[in-house]
């Protein structure tokens, strides 16, 4: 496969079928009721539709706990037709002619276990499945110890996907700590990154509000999170930060959660991206005779 060269430089003109548009971040409280988690969904994802939602983005791992020793037993097969949580994500976007970035799930494939994330058109159709790139592991003596890849095996393919609003980069969570793959995604096109995550307590107070302004400002583009909310009365070692954000080309907060429940509504205007290009040109600044990132899954253009 060829390898692509990747400065700053010009990304793809923006496609979509509106500049304006609604996007509703679905802060969800979980819980150990898989059946109940979905249709709880399915309420909020209908409610923000109602609202005037054309994107709807759900947390990471929404339809159960996000306990490593519990995971295995909540895990579907997207591929093989046998997922209820998809299934609803699919209904429910034909119904309400939505796209949903269906936040995380855990997917049971050929004997693995992935965080996999689903982006579903308005038809319908699973337009894009993203497995978590990055799997997270922490050890902070006296604070918390934690490791995804005991659990999980890591997702191998970026995921840049053509929707009724635009061209979407998809990350899970500690996929958002890596400025290579937003570089990437931004040379790919992307004006919008949406990361369904689930940080934790420490590292969610000193880095989750930093990692989003850092990935919009960077790549002068929209950065969407979207998390489970706090369950303040779980005694599980891993709580939830929650802060679900929608953050803009220029670092501003356009809509922002706390830690409860909640569903938040934003606004997005892509002519914004070109007009903060224009004012801040980073393409014609960039060094590309210095550093380059190469895209290695990308093949030369014919």
């Amino acid at each position: 496969m060829a390898l692509v060269s990747v400065s700053i430089g010009p990304a793809p003109p923006l496609q979509a079928k509106t500049n304006k548009y609604k996007i509703a971040l679905c802060q969800l409280q979980v819980t150990p009721d898989k059946d109940g988690n979905i249709a709880h969904a399915r309420a909020r994802i209908e409610a923000a539709a109602t609202a005037g939602a054309k994107l709807v983005v759900l947390p990471e791992i929404w339809n159960c706990p996000y306990a490593m020793e519990t995971l295995p037993s909540y895990a579907e097969d997207i591929d093989g037709g046998g997922s209820p949580s998809v299934s609803m994500l699919s209904e429910v976007a034909a119904a309400r002619k939505i796209t949903v970035v269906g936040g995380s799930i855990p997917e049971r494939s050929s004997g693995q276990l992935f965080n996999t994330c689903c982006v579903i058109g308005p038809g319908g159709e699973i337009k894009a499945k993203h497995r978590k790139l990055h799997l997270f592991g922490i050890d902070i003596p006296g604070d918390i110890t934690f490791r995804e890849s005991d659990t999980f095996t890591a997702g191998q393919e970026l995921t840049v996907v053509d929707t009724d609003v635009g061209r979407i980069g998809i990350g899970i969570c500690h996929d958002i700590r890596f400025p290579e793959l937003a570089m990437l995604y931004r040379s790919r096109g992307a004006h919008l990154m949406c990361y369904p995550s689930a940080f934790n307590m420490s590292t969610g107070k000193l880095l989750w509000d930093l990692m989003q302004k850092s990935r919009a400002v960077d790549n002068q583009l929209f950065v969407a999170t979207c998390s489970p909310a706090r369950d303040t009365n779980s005694h599980s070692e891993y709580m939830i930060w929650g802060h679900s954000s929608l953050i803009g080309p220029f670092g501003e907060v356009l809509a922002a959660a706390g830690h409860e429940e909640a569903t938040i509504i934003g606004e997005i205007d892509l002519s914004l991206i070109e007009a903060v290009r224009e004012h801040l040109p980073l393409e014609t600044q960039s060094r590309g005779d210095l550093y380059r990132l190469v895209d290695v899954q990308r093949e030369y253009a014919s």
